[in-house]
């Protein structure tokens, strides 16, 4: 059964993360599956943020097909689907894991959702270790 995501419009999300510089910090590791799970911190801010590649389906589907679609949507377009999971900001974003440049890409498109340069992000990575699939 997939996860409850619903759609977020960027212009619901907090205004510091058009102008501030943001942090984007994993809790996990990027190879170690579908679902990174991270934080964006600015100043005094903070704000629960995932990645979820989109086309992960075993065990199950990760997203339905309708979020499935929108993703890769957006992604044509240079941009970042953005859901909510678990009352968690997360990127929706086409594939079946992460690698670390297709974390500065999402995140990337996320600045540019928001208004923000990509010079204003950063982000911290953990490694992870590969899942055998």
């Amino acid at each position: 059964m997939t996860a409850e995501l619903s759609d977020v419009d960027p212009f619901d999300l907090p205004e510091w993360l058009g102008v501030c510089d943001v942090t984007w910090s994993a809790d996990s590791g990027v190879r170690s599956g579908h679902d990174v799970r991270g934080c964006l911190v600015a100043e005094d801010h903070e704000l629960a943020c995932d990645l979820i590649a989109v086309d992960s389906a075993w065990p199950e589907p990760v997203a339905d097909e309708a979020t499935r679609v929108r993703a890769h949507q957006a992604w044509r377009h240079g941009q970042v689907h953005l859901v909510r999971r678990a009352d968690r900001l997360t990127l929706a974003v086409p594939g079946a894991g992460f690698t670390a440049d297709l974390v500065l890409d999402a995140l990337s498109r996320l600045a540019k959702a928001v208004g923000a340069s990509a010079d204003h992000y950063t982000a911290r990575l953990r490694i992870g270790t590969e899942r055998s699939r």
